[in-house]
């Protein structure tokens, strides 16, 4: 078998060191060589799950150790599900973009049919473990699907598919917020609703920053496809904004910061909260001031450094909860 090569945008991974060559292109299906996917899906979640706690003065126990573990398994499964699933509807275009040439369903070495199999093996494992969550929690999980389903087709119908992309990513949020706060049992036969009394701002406005985030950090990733999308015609906030990128960028994270903030007051958490949202801004700061538009490799080591992101605003709701 010929050896499947390192795709473009993978770098040093363990895929392509240890795994077995046979497994190699389903891992790559999954993106399981990109590993920064998972934590920018997972760390929403997380901080919902942590905001809910401090919110309501929980003590985290067994069940809220398995919020952690479980929604750690789902953003695994759940962002290979969706990656696929993009896969299979953006072959065509990925054939023709020198990053996504080499895609396993791209390039052939996996078939479509297969990629459907592989999605539903993954999602069906994934819902195995939302139903262990309340039912607020599952119902959230159920709608997100349609959320997941469009995704795909957002770049051939508007410029901000990033938007929708954070719509999507931050999802787990409101997840984990309706997982670990419990408020179900407060809102009667009618639990959606229970997701948007005054008790639950915070996790909306925790949402809300979440999805300005990924506004900003998917822009930046989108910078390195910027002439191949428009020459097959694919549509970006990046395209879009054009030499504003950064200034729009730095929009996107000043709105993330003010409804970061805004979910912690909703939360009343201390000032431990306040103070290391300092270190998010500062990170957020200095992402913008670093973006060069014409620099690729540099636009994918600022959108990684979105999980150093990301741990700080979870740190700064630990530190809100105790101090």
């Amino acid at each position: 078998m010929v050896a499947d090569a390192p795709l473009p945008d993978a770098g040093r991974n363990w895929v392509d060191r240890h795994a077995p060559e046979a497994i190699k292109p389903w891992l790559k299906l999954g993106r399981f060589d990109r590993p920064i996917g998972i934590w920018l899906l997972l760390l929403p979640g997380w901080q919902g799950i942590a905001l809910a706690l401090a919110h309501y003065r929980k003590a985290p126990g067994l069940y809220e150790l398995w919020l952690f573990i479980g929604f750690a398994l789902g953003a695994c499964l759940m962002r290979a599900a969706g990656c696929a699933f993009n896969d299979i509807v953006d072959r065509d275009i990925d054939r023709q973009v020198a990053r996504t040439a080499a895609r396993p369903v791209a390039s052939g070495r996996i078939s479509v049919r297969a990629a459907l199999a592989f999605i539903a093996g993954c999602s069906l494992t994934a819902l195995l473990i939302l139903l262990t969550l309340n039912l607020t929690a599952v119902l959230l999980g159920v709608a997100s699907l349609g959320l997941v389903a469009a995704y795909p087709f957002m770049k051939r119908i508007t410029w901000w598919p990033q938007a929708w992309l954070g719509l999507t990513f931050n999802w787990g949020a409101l997840m984990g917020y309706a997982a670990a706060g419990g408020f179900v049992t407060t809102a009667g036969l009618y639990p959606l609703l229970g997701a948007f009394t005054p008790l639950v701002w915070a996790g909306l406005w925790l949402w809300l920053g979440g999805v300005f985030w990924t506004l900003g950090y998917d822009t930046i990733y989108a910078l390195q496809d910027i002439e191949d999308d428009a020459m097959v015609g694919v549509k970006s906030s990046a395209r879009r904004l054009g030499g504003r990128v950064q200034v729009g960028v730095g929009i996107f994270y000043s709105l993330a910061l003010v409804f970061a903030a805004a979910a912690g007051w909703s939360a009343d958490l201390g000032a431990g909260y306040f103070g290391v949202l300092v270190a998010y801004a500062a990170h957020l700061a200095w992402q913008v001031r670093s973006l060069r538009p014409d620099d690729p490799s540099l636009a994918l080591r600022l959108f990684k450094s979105n999980r150093e992101a990301g741990l700080i605003l979870l740190v700064a709701i630990a530190l809100g909860a105790l101090v």
